[in-house]
């Protein structure tokens, strides 16, 4: 019992660590040059990110034998991430930040939890029905905080889209977690989705691309929003279920306005605090859930 509950404590910060990292990604773009693509900067964020996380499983020895690897996870895995990048940036583009990111990003939990059920019979509890609920109320009154809604049949199933294929890449990780190690699965999958994403490259602006500013927020959102964080959420899987590290995730919104406030002056009005409030209460409700019942190591 004892030394079951640092490692299940363990897996929900690393999940949590993960999503504050994600989080920053909105504010990096912020800072960076006029005139970037976002499309791009996502091709890049992976490139960079799989080629820190392969080095680093080189260097450690991890990748094994080609012939150890199952195939067909690695590709879904793969195009699962390659295709919430297209799908979000598309779904927020189309029907605006608020409503594809509450769609997206809100209905990526409902969506794990039930993967997660269906296909590993994890059943989620009543403490990640609260803290789901919770949290993807805290998502909708911080999405539409600022007021403006537009909505698009379109980019509703693209945002739809997103947050099904966020939490099918969560399933698809979970498992190959079991038979490789979190740096070899991660440098592989996010390098196979570059690859992926690569025609994209082709759209480059290399007079933007060359600009400190530029050079700067590329290499944070590689190495800190992607290798770093995308490790961080591997090692969390081994000991949290697929629906709780979804739901965990949501720490992302709720880190990206706190830093909008603080780094960028944007205003919090009384919805947007209580929107904050209410993810960190769901994700509280999880992380006392790991401290108060160290046996379960896999809730």
């Amino acid at each position: 019992m004892s030394n079951q509950q640092p490692q299940s404590l363990n897996g929900h910060w690393f999940v949590i660590g993960a999503a504050l990292l994600w989080g920053t990604t909105g504010t990096a773009q912020a800072f960076a040059p006029a005139g970037f693509d976002p499309r791009v900067i996502g091709a890049l964020r992976l490139l960079i990110g799989g080629i820190a996380l392969l080095l680093l499983a080189i260097k450690r020895k991890e990748l094994g034998k080609f012939s150890d690897w199952k195939l067909r996870p690695l590709f879904l895995a793969a195009a699962f991430t390659a295709c919430y990048q297209l799908c979000f940036f598309a779904a927020v583009a189309k029907t605006g930040v608020a409503v594809g990111t509450i769609i997206g990003i809100g209905s990526a939990p409902i969506a794990g939890g039930l993967l997660g059920l269906f296909f590993r019979g994890e059943r989620p509890g009543k403490r990640w029905i609260i803290a789901t609920v919770l949290a993807i109320s805290g998502c909708s009154l911080l999405s539409f905080s600022g007021g403006e809604v537009a909505i698009d049949p379109f980019g509703i199933l693209l945002a739809l889209g997103a947050g099904l294929s966020y939490a099918a890449y969560t399933l698809m990780i979970k498992g190959l977690l079991e038979e490789h190690a979190p740096n070899a699965i991660m440098a592989i999958v996010v390098c196979l989705g570059a690859v992926m994403l690569s025609p994209v490259l082709f759209q480059i602006d290399f007079n933007w691309l060359l600009q400190p500013r530029s050079i700067g927020v590329v290499l944070h959102l590689g190495l800190a929003s992607m290798a770093l964080s995308y490790w961080l959420f591997a090692r969390g899987l081994h000991t949290v279920q697929v629906g709780t590290a979804v739901t965990l995730s949501l720490a992302e919104p709720m880190t990206a306005a706190t830093f909008g406030i603080l780094l960028l002056g944007e205003q919090l009005n009384a919805q947007a605090f209580l929107g904050i409030s209410l993810i960190f209460f769901g994700l509280v409700v999880l992380v006392v859930k790991g401290r108060k019942k160290p046996s379960e190591v896999n809730q």
